[in-house]
């Protein structure tokens, strides 16, 4: 299964999506540096985006090139799993996080998969919401997978067909 970038429709005029290359490393990490406590260096991009079936997607602002948010996913036999999705302090609850979570299923399903999963910390409610309001349903769970000081929080495992969700 291959992933490119969605076909149209997806990017409000405010943000352009784009497929991120090799030159976006230090772009990538340091977007993930200002979204998570646990950063990804350009080190650890480049050895996601060398696997097979990975990409990751840019949302910019187009007037000024500034990058707002990412989506990594990784696609093998008709299944995908976003990997890591983050929209930078300051534009966050513009939608961009939506935005991009379309964009990765809307490319998985046209590089012919069925279904995507992820997973996200428990204690996350804004991003349980997003999930939740875009058809991912809770699959499992992984008890104690993310730290955080000195205990850690239950991943919840979800999943969602990219058919669109019923309603």
């Amino acid at each position: 299964m291959s992933i490119g970038p969605p076909s149209g429709g997806l990017a409000a005029p405010a943000v352009q999506l784009r497929v991120a290359g090799p030159f976006d490393l230090p772009l990538l990490a340091a977007l993930h540096a200002r979204c998570f406590a646990e950063v990804w260096d350009a080190a650890a991009w480049a050895g996601l985006l060398a696997m097979p079936g990975a990409v990751a997607f840019l949302a910019e602002d187009p007037g000024t090139g500034d990058a707002l948010g990412f989506v990594a996913l990784r696609a093998v036999a008709g299944e995908a799993e976003i990997i890591s999705i983050g929209v930078r302090p300051g534009a966050r609850r513009a939608g961009i996080g939506r935005r991009l979570l379309a964009a990765a299923i809307a490319a998985v399903a046209e590089g012919g998969g069925a279904r995507v999963f992820l997973e996200v910390a428990a204690d996350n409610w804004p991003a349980r919401a997003l999930y939740l309001a875009s058809g991912f349903v809770e699959v499992g769970r992984r008890p104690d997978y993310y730290r955080r000081g000195a205990g850690a929080v239950t991943a919840l495992v979800l999943a969602r067909d990219t058919a669109p969700p019923p309603g």
